[in-house]
């Protein structure tokens, strides 16, 4: 007896479909790699040029943000000890010192000027503006310590103004745009509103000044911050709202360390005579601790 070996047509219809399935998912693949897997289609090429474009935009802009950092770091600590001059005979020995840590901030704007040659300073200056912010407060407190007066933005852009010669770029390892052996000059210009922005922080520590020569028995001191103080925040007045958003928002604070020097001022004219020495620091930093709750309840 002879049995039959014929198949279900179940069985045959479910095989068929699966091959079919399985061909057409081959057949997408293929095509998906034929579109987006060819390494030298003009879609691909194109947009590695943008991603090797963009990884060396955010790599620059990260070296930058690290040598802001360096600067606000240095300029801090330079600030903190120029405000030992109320404090030390040698005012000279200080001002030495602040001058060679100055130089080391200076060679790290150097290392920013290098990296901004050829670019747009505006794509990178988020990245830099505070470390510049804080070293126009540091050079221009130290200038104010000296010739009790302002720096101006030019002499501050004069004094970054750097000169590299061949040799060294070629043992540091910078590219050098010159064929001739000449030395090259690199630059690096403040801008106008991180200028201002880093005068009206000097306020701040001009008013820190004005209490601490109070507390060394410096009576003298305090009156002429104050005249220059009031000069400052004159010419901020000047420019009101219609300069930066940055500026506008510093001037009310600038107009509390004038206050604060105001009334520091107005205490030694009038109770002077009355309070020991030794007391004065402790007088105005109480009238400064409520002058500022009173403007915070306000």
């Amino acid at each position: 007896m002879e049995m039959s070996h014929k198949r279900h047509p179940t069985h045959v219809s479910a095989e068929g479909s699966f091959r079919k399935r399985k061909q057409d998912i081959s057949h997408t693949q293929q095509k998906r790699e034929e579109r987006d897997g060819n390494p030298s289609s003009a879609v691909m090429l194109a947009f590695k040029t943008f991603q090797q474009e963009l990884d060396t935009k955010h790599d620059k802009y990260e070296r930058l943000v690290k040598l802001s950092r360096d600067i606000t770091i240095e300029s801090k600590r330079t600030i903190f000890l120029l405000h030992r001059v109320t404090s030390v005979p040698d005012v000279g020995e200080v001002l030495a010192e602040s001058e060679d840590k100055l130089d080391g901030v200076k060679l790290k704007i150097k290392l920013i000027a290098l990296e901004l040659i050829g670019e747009d300073l505006y794509q990178y200056h988020r990245a830099f503006t505070p470390g510049i912010q804080e070293y126009v407060e540091a050079v221009s407190f130290q200038h104010f310590i000296k010739e009790r007066s302002l720096i101006s933005l030019e002499q501050i852009n004069k004094d970054l103004i750097f000169t590299e010669d061949k040799q060294n770029e070629e043992s540091e390892g910078l590219s050098s745009d010159s064929q001739d052996g000449k030395d090259k000059t690199v630059c690096f210009q403040v801008t106008p509103t991180d200028y201002l922005l880093g005068v009206a922080d000097l306020t701040g520590e001009l008013m820190r000044m004005c209490i601490s020569s109070v507390g060394n028995g410096d009576i003298d001191t305090p009156f002429e911050l104050s005249q220059f103080l009031r000069q400052v925040y004159d010419g901020f007045s000047y420019i009101g709202n219609t300069g930066p958003y940055e500026v506008s928002k510093k001037l009310y604070t600038l107009k509390q360390s004038l206050g604060k020097v105001e009334d520091a001022c107005y205490a030694l004219k009038v109770r002077g005579s009355e309070i020991p020495k030794h007391m004065l620091a402790d007088v105005f930093s109480t009238r400064a601790a409520l002058i500022e709750s009173d403007e915070g309840i306000s």
